[in-house]
């Protein structure tokens, strides 16, 4: 456990996910103040030196809040439309908060071809270290707009790991909705009890989690597969709540923070 702290204060490129639950209200409406918040926290994160790619969920949610729906459409073909509309209300966002901070972001969508497919994954590859090399957070999404498949990388769970593999990074932080892990469903028991450190993800249950939030689509399965991927592949992972995104800079200064995921370090 010691190594995969000194591991965390070591590392020069980290990943982070922003789920839906963070950034929007129940009526789907932006979370301003969280959206400031981020683009502080990760811009003087970048100032200080450490590579920062975002991966953000929160189109379909923000759709639900500029359309005024209670509740994301059921059928393939209005899903990919509210995406379209919520793509647009979720990058204007970004790229308004961290223009206040002097940071220039991208946009880099996404599908599952272009993590599988090898000439798309080295195009991708080469496009991420371009846009860290000239100091721009690249902020990665899913590419709900042309996907087919129904939730193909769990709520970009799955998708925030393997950014990280491809990128190179050291460290991936989950922003949820939940504190971290726990030994059985804190939603069903009230003595559910976090777990701080999990050496070995490949023998979490998933039981021990349910469904995200009516705006989301992940839950804690799709998180336990994240780090079992990222773990596999030499990189800590750490699940936490995305109510304090300032926890980034005691995550960073490798206090424990959440539930740490230690990676298969050979």
């Amino acid at each position: 456990m010691k190594e995969a702290y000194e591991r965390i204060k070591r590392a020069k490129r980290i990943v982070i996910k922003i789920g839906t639950s963070t950034l929007t209200y129940e009526s789907g409406k932006p979370n301003i103040r969280k959206f400031d918040q981020i683009a502080r926290v990760v811009s003087d994160i970048n100032n200080s030196g450490c590579q920062v790619i975002l991966v953000s969920s929160g189109a379909g949610g923000m759709a639900m809040g500029k359309l005024g729906y209670s509740e994301k459409p059921s059928d393939m073909r209005r899903k990919q439309a509210f995406a379209a509309v919520g793509q647009c209300e979720l990058m204007y966002m970004y790229d308004k908060m961290f223009s206040d901070y002097n940071c220039t972001v991208a946009q880099v969508l996404l599908t599952k071809d272009d993590i599988d497919e090898p000439r798309r994954l080295i195009n991708t590859q080469n496009t991420l270290e371009a846009l860290l090399e000239m100091d721009i957070i690249p902020i990665v999404n899913e590419n709900d707009t042309v996907a087919t498949e129904e939730i193909e990388f769990g709520d970009n769970d799955i998708l925030s790991a393997y950014v990280a593999k491809i990128s190179g990074a050291q460290l991936l932080v989950l922003y949820s909705d939940i504190d971290g892990l726990y030994d059985k469903d804190p939603h069903k028991y009230p003595d559910a009890k976090l777990l701080p450190v999990v050496t070995d993800a490949g023998n979490v249950s998933a039981a021990v989690g349910g469904a995200g939030s009516n705006r989301g689509t992940g839950g804690m399965v799709s998180k336990i597969k994240a780090a079992q991927y990222a773990n596999a592949a030499g990189i800590d992972m750490i699940i936490t709540n995305g109510k304090n995104i300032m926890t980034l800079y005691d995550i960073l200064d490798a206090k424990a923070v959440g539930t740490l995921f230690t990676a298969d370090i050979k």
